[in-house]
């Protein structure tokens, strides 16, 4: 569903990512480790085509498209949706006005409303006063009011308390195990496609990934299966991570 080629990107004036490759196939759930500063953030950002990162060299190719170039609202048509660690606020533009019209102007998306306990704040100005957990609800409403076939997820449990963090999980989960639309009945195979930043591993107890990357100086160092890189990280820390020590020695 999404392949990186060799991805250059700048953003304040400097190079962040150095030659980025990756895929997610359709239907996977693939998870971003990395220290800060790596770049975690800024390949998401480069992904839906936010205007602060510049692409100098590389491809961003989704459903088969090269989208490199595309503006957000081309990509979010195309079906690429995403979860921002720290979302402006925006002042003057009510959440329920924002999910209707995430939904294509379908007014019953304000339904789900209730689920992400944010009935109360579709009437205010986005983000404007929101905690960090009622954020992340606000953002996983705008979402699920989308329906993206391709959902970036930049740290999803951060800022989050103890309360929020299994509703968020929880809906979270419902979003990427999507079946394929018009498929009914229990032969109906996974449809939705991720890419997760976490730093802590903790929305890995709710989503089950199937691959995960550690990206290091803006470069993608290894791969392999999400749960034994993190217990790698956590015993290691990234300096003398097995996993990408045994990939720079073979580079």
């Amino acid at each position: 569903m999404l392949e990186i080629i060799d991805l250059h990107v700048e953003a304040g004036g400097r190079e962040i990512l150095k030659g980025v490759n990756l895929k997610v196939e359709e239907g996977e759930t693939c998870v971003l480790f990395g220290p800060n500063g790596s770049g975690k953030s800024t390949l998401l950002a480069a992904i839906m085509g936010y205007g602060h990162c510049t692409v100098t060299k590389g491809k961003i190719i989704f459903k088969g498209i090269d989208i490199t170039h595309m503006g957000v609202d081309e990509r979010a048509r195309l079906g690429i949706g995403m979860m921002m660690q720290r979302p402006p606020n925006v002042v003057g533009v009510k959440l329920g006005d924002l999910v209707v019209a995430a939904a294509k102007y379908d007014k019953t998306a304000l339904d789900h409303a209730e689920e992400f306990r944010m009935e109360s704040f579709l009437n205010r100005d986005i983000n404007v006063g929101f905690s960090g957990g009622e954020i992340k609800r606000s953002e996983l409403l705008q979402l699920t009011a989308q329906k993206p076939e391709f959902i970036l997820l930049d740290e999803p449990e951060s800022g989050v308390d103890l309360e929020s963090i299994d509703l968020i999980g929880n809906k979270v989960h419902d979003l990427l195990y999507q079946p394929r639309p018009g498929c009914k009945g229990s032969q109906c195979s996974r449809h939705t496609s991720a890419l997760v930043i976490t730093n802590t591993g903790q929305i890995l107890d709710y989503i089950g990934a199937d691959k995960g990357y550690i990206l290091k100086e803006g470069l993608i160092r290894c791969s392999g299966r999400p749960m034994d890189l993190l217990k790698d990280i956590r015993e290691r820390g990234y300096k003398e991570c097995i996993s990408c020590r045994m990939v720079e020695i073979k580079e």
